[in-house]
């Protein structure tokens, strides 16, 4: 790729067109072979109070007009999505690095999050409760927070921005939307769609930065009254940390170590099928991805022998062609797994598949991971222990559903699980006994806009989507209202 193939994609502040105030910029590559293609402005601490300052001057007036016309404005949005379903999948390949498929889906589910949002602005709901004296009224009234700051994480670098927009924008709080570094030519073209749907300036701004200097700044400030995370525990506990001060509003959606219980009753042709798909999906970059398999022993080496099978029967390569699995996002990151899977090993796990690159000289560039599967698996060792975030499924065996429930609970991640099982008193147990922010049972990785999704423990507090995502991003107010007889 020559130099006059990169394209420049700008930030957005305030209904217009920037670059930093410094002139800075800094790259993006393409996760398939790390080619540069893009830059975007590496904005300074100027830029962000810009866009701070901004979202406060909008924020009120946004915030006076109807609910349904805020969601007219949200519906314009939409609309101006739909006839791009095309230029933003191949984005997403392009920047992500996930399967062309996958991409269409990740469209879709925005416009999805979006229209939802919209159509609850006639159900955003208070309170009236009877008072002591005669003469009066208690209200409890939903009020927006303010300045909303959305930072999305590289997974989903387009989903996650209809997860927050929507429902901030709905609920009469202004936005500023602070994409990944690795991910952030999305956010721009998406505020395309903005500035073509005539949203009020100043109530979507987008600034993009390397550093920690932008987000710290954005996280700081008094202006900010609610910060929605995606992204790893870490990031959430730097924020959790720094927003302290300010006593600011937070919803933190974090990392997950989800394990995959398959109990010896269970339909072990579905169990298999949704153990790759729940595994594999995204190369392995979703929170709420099968993490470990956790097996009975008396259908241990049957289980692991269905899996395999489904895994050899996987194909990596070109994320625009038809292959089932892109590359990693970056390459910090596929490192990081390759490091995990070698200490297993060394450990005394054994290697079933993967575990290295893929040959051939198309994965020479670009951060690419075989599927990869472990066996002889122990609780105490790093792909046990730590999030992968990528493409290995470590398998472990368990003598029965209680050990299934204490490796699960013995954690501070507790972001979801799987178990697979027919017996119904063991599922309305599980339900209860397993610490997590959602169970699936009997069913594969998915995530339905009407739902919830929310951490427990160190995955997060709050949560986003449906009728609960939505009042995440509002407040209560009471009032006692005294009137003449």
């Amino acid at each position: 790729m020559t130099e006059t193939n990169i394209q420049h994609y700008p930030c957005y502040i305030d209904g217009a067109w920037v670059n930093a105030s410094n002139g800075a910029t800094f790259d993006v590559e393409n996760p398939a072979n790390e080619q540069i293609w893009a830059t975007v402005p590496d904005c300074t601490i100027e830029d962000a109070e810009r866009a701070l300052q901004s979202s406060l001057a909008a924020q009120k007036g946004w915030q006076a007009l109807p609910a349904i016309q805020r969601a007219r404005y949200i519906m314009a949005i939409v609309e101006g999505l739909k006839p791009k379903r095309d230029l933003f999948a191949k984005l997403l390949v392009q920047e992500q690095g996930k399967t062309l498929p996958e991409a269409y889906g990740e469209f879709d589910d925005t416009l999805n999050y979006l229209t939802y949002s919209a159509e609850a602005a006639r159900r955003i709901e208070g309170q009236i409760f009877p008072s002591d004296n005669p003469n009066e009224q208690l209200w409890i009234q939903k009020v927006p927070y303010g300045v909303t700051i959305g930072m999305c994480a590289y997974n989903y670098p387009l989903a996650l921005i209809g997860r927050k927009v929507g429902p901030a924008l709905v609920t009469g709080n202004t936005i500023i939307l602070k994409a990944h570094e690795a991910t952030p030519v999305t956010a721009s073209e998406f505020c395309k769609v903005v500035e073509a749907a005539n949203i009020p300036k100043g109530v979507i701004n987008l600034v993009s930065g390397k550093g920690i200097d932008v987000s710290s700044h954005l996280v700081t400030s008094p202006i900010t009254r609610l910060i929605s995370l995606t992204g790893s525990t870490r990031a959430g506990q730097a924020i959790y940390k720094s927003a302290a001060d300010n006593v600011t509003g937070l919803v933190l959606e974090l990392g997950g170590k989800a394990s995959f219980t398959v109990l010896k009753d269970a339909d072990l042709e579905k169990a298999a099928d949704a153990a790759v798909i729940s595994r594999y999906a995204n190369c392995g970059q979703v929170c709420i991805c099968n993490e470990m398999i956790l097996v009975e022993e008396e259908i241990a080496d049957t289980f692991t022998q269905m899996v395999l099978e489904r895994v050899a029967k996987l194909t990596t390569g070109d994320p625009m062609g038809d292959f089932n699995m892109g590359p990693s996002v970056t390459g910090v990151g596929i490192s990081r797994v390759n490091e995990m899977v070698q200490q297993s090993i060394a450990m005394g796990a054994k290697l079933e598949i993967g575990g290295k690159r893929p040959d051939g000289p198309q994965y020479e560039k670009g951060h690419w991971y075989a599927p990869t599967v472990l066996t002889n698996v122990t609780p105490d060792m790093p792909v046990a222990k730590e999030e992968i975030f990528g493409p290995v499924l470590p398998i472990i065996r368990i003598k029965n559903y209680e050990e299934a429930v204490a490796i699960t609970n013995d954690r501070e991640e507790a972001l979801s699980c799987y178990i697979f099982t027919k017996d119904i008193n063991k599922i309305m147990h599980a339900i209860n006994d397993l610490e997590v922010g959602t169970v699936f049972v009997n069913k594969q990785i998915v995530g339905y806009i009407q739902g919830y999704h929310s951490g427990h423990k160190r995955s997060g507090i709050g949560g986003e989507d449906g009728v609960h995502g939505i009042e995440n991003y509002l407040q209560k107010r009471a009032v006692y209202f005294s009137y003449d007889a």
